[in-house]
């Protein structure tokens, strides 16, 4: 057997499988774990990718823009990946985004998300409409989760480091979905990272399933009437699966399980395993009803799908007309992106003073900053869709689809669309105003080649030799200044071009290795 499995861990796997179906679970850990790749189709669509991408691809059944690679193709290193064209991903964490059933236009959270990988697929599904709050208690893994929301493109994200609990303060019954990719145990992830399988521990599962169900706590409270949650975990104990659920049922009898639909090899969640964990002293016996319910959750085996092992609920609330008026009147006050409500002080600036207190120097410098912007997107974007109002950090700007008295008090690590910051009545545009654009919505463009070696001199940081004749401009624009960077046109980043040379703006921290 390639992966050593915790003897504590195949006992308890034996004892719930029986031995006939444990027989296949274990013989898979002698099969190579599988690679996928997800399509971002904020920037391509899945069959213009599939024209241009230079691996093989085989669909995965339960994601539409999800492929099967094989890991020896290393997709990580092409140039695509550093233009966000896909997001490397393993191939059973793609299924949650789908049950979440996202809409553009709508509110969504992500409540544990780092590394962010759902993140994206989420944001791929609104389509730029709506909005998406993404967070991680985690600080070092909210850099990561950062980044990618970053990479690939997403214009209407707001990024928290924050616990659930204090979000739901800040949030009461105010998305329409929300994702809870919970902490766990990790026993699906055993074949995938041996670490895992190394240094697990049996107490892990009840530790996991009390942090669990805070988390549900929290995720309930914020959910509008109507709402849906998607719980998702990538263990296989049902005291963090089916017992979570049913503790979650019995204490919000607003929510019901939906049923999901047993295809694309999955199989469905185990009622019967309440009952073993009541009669070893390790759970209680619930309400024929609730413990029903369960059966409606999913499971992805690795002995019987090509993924990792995953299990999935779906949750729904009904039942909480209490609630209504409150996430009503909320909605009344959205802004254009679908979100939260704008400044009543003042819509436009929302960060003067107010009438009447006279021109402070805080003030001055915002209305420095915010004109500085302006003109840079008057001249340098003219035509891009820059949706949402500027939120304003010191000299840097955001546009984002939340007011900023909506995130005050919360761990913030991006307030939205990071677009760049100024210096001296200047604005320096930032990488992710770049990874967000299209060709056509940048006053000069400059297209490399992923052919020729040129693009990846430009990820590693290079200064090109560039003619002004390659320098695609807008309508009235000359080529010296600032210059989107493309890949077979497919943005990565800025350069500033002046006779001859492009001086590479691309950031160190992103940079080909």
């Amino acid at each position: 057997m390639a992966v050593q499995l915790p003897k504590e861990f195949i006992e308890r796997m034996r004892e719930l499988l029986g031995e006939e179906e444990f027989a296949h679970f274990y013989a898979s850990y002698d099969s190579p774990r599988f690679a996928g790749i997800r399509v971002n189709t904020l920037k391509i669509d899945p069959e213009a990718f599939k024209a241009v991408v230079p691996f093989d691809l085989r669909p995965i059944p339960w994601c539409q823009t999800g492929y099967y690679v094989e890991e020896q193709a290393k997709p990580g290193k092409h140039p695509y990946y550093h233009a966000g064209l896909y997001y490397i991903q393993e191939p059973s964490a793609m299924a949650p985004v789908e049950l979440l059933d996202v809409t553009p236009g709508e509110r969504v959270l992500d409540l544990c998300a780092a590394p962010g990988g759902k993140s994206t697929q989420i944001a791929a599904k609104l389509r730029g409409r709506g909005m998406l709050v993404t967070n991680d208690i985690n600080a070092e893994r909210t850099k990561a989760l950062a980044k990618n929301i970053e990479l690939y493109g997403v214009r209407n994200a707001v990024v928290l480091g924050e616990s659930p609990e204090r979000i739901a303060r800040a949030f009461p019954s105010f998305f329409d979905k929300i994702l809870i990719d919970a902490p766990c145990s990790g026993e699906g992830m055993f074949r995938k990272d041996e670490d895992m399988a190394r240094h697990w521990e049996p107490e892990w599962v009840r530790k996991y399933a009390g942090m669990q169900q805070e988390i549900l706590k929290s995720a309930a409270s914020m959910l509008a009437p109507g709402g849906r949650i998607v719980y998702s975990t990538c263990t296989f104990a049902p005291e963090e699966n089916e017992a979570t659920i049913a503790e979650f049922l019995l204490e919000h009898p607003e929510f019901r399980v939906v049923p999901l639909r047993l295809d694309d090899g999955i199989a469905p969640g185990r009622p019967e395993w309440l009952t073993w964990l009541a009669e070893w002293g390790e759970g209680k016996m619930y309400p024929p009803e609730i413990a029903a319910q369960t059966a409606g959750c999913g499971r992805l085996w690795p002995h019987k799908v090509e993924g990792e092992g995953h299990f999935l609920a779906v949750l729904e609330r009904h039942g909480a007309e209490k609630f209504q008026k409150e996430a009503e009147e909320d909605r009344n006050v959205s802004s254009k992106w679908g979100g939260g409500a704008r400044d009543k002080r003042n819509p436009r600036h929302p960060h003067r003073s107010r009438p009447g207190t006279g021109r402070d120097s805080k003030a001055v410098d915002d209305r420095e900053v915010l004109e500085s912007w302006r003109t840079f997107a008057q001249e340098q974007l003219d035509g891009a869709e820059l949706p949402g109002e500027p939120l304003l950090f010191g000299g840097n700007v955001y546009l984002s689809p939340l007011a900023k008295e909506r995130l005050d008090g919360l761990k913030v690590v991006r307030p939205g669309w990071y677009v760049g910051t100024v210096k001296n009545g200047r604005l320096t545009p930032g990488q992710p105003l770049a990874t967000a654009l299209s060709p056509t919505e940048a006053a000069r463009v400059l297209d490399l080649s992923s052919a020729d070696g040129e693009a990846i001199r430009y990820l590693k940081g290079e200064t090109l030799q560039v003619d002004k004749d390659r320098i695609r401009c807008q309508e009235g624009a000359s080529p010296k200044g600032y210059v989107l960077v493309t890949v077979d046109d497919y943005s990565l980043g800025w350069g500033k071009w002046q006779e001859g040379l492009l001086k590479n703006e691309y950031p160190a921290g992103w940079r080909w290795t």
